[in-house]
């Protein structure tokens, strides 16, 4: 699946994590903006103009799951897919689909569930999915 195009906005407060999630997406050919919390996050998808977006959970300031809300909020953000990228609790999905996320990812996430995951956002497809390898709480179904 190379060759692959969009751009992503990570956002995560571990500096770790935001970098493997852009390597492993520049590696797949997409353009990578990062975010280390949910209020730079906010600020920086006006000028961006993101694809997607990932989310971590657990951050300073605005968590994922309120930026997620704020997101589906602004009619300018309102259509972004946002996926979260956590330890995908059942409290997190519950939240997170309330909020109007379109996809969950469990930490540790293999490479290729990343990849997976945003080239089926950036196409739109399907309803809103939980990658779990574990096959715990998942919504909608994933071929591997």
């Amino acid at each position: 699946m190379s060759g692959a195009s969009g751009r992503v906005l990570v956002v995560d407060d571990n500096r770790v994590i935001r970098q493997l999630i852009r390597v492993n997406l520049e590696l797949e050919g997409f353009e990578v903006v990062t975010a280390a919390d949910g209020a730079e996050c906010l600020e920086v998808v006006q000028h961006v103009r993101p694809d997607v977006v990932t989310l971590d959970v657990v951050m300073p300031r605005l968590d994922g799951l309120r930026t997620a809300a704020r997101l589906r909020a602004d009619p300018a953000t309102s259509h972004l897919p946002v996926a979260i990228i956590s330890a995908c609790t059942q409290y997190e999905v519950e939240s997170g689909i309330a909020a109007g996320v379109d996809a969950f990812l469990a930490k540790p996430f293999e490479p290729t569930e990343l990849i997976r995951l945003v080239g089926r956002l950036m196409r739109r497809e399907g309803p809103p999915a939980v990658e779990d390898r574990h096959g715990a709480g998942r919504a909608g179904s994933a071929r591997g």
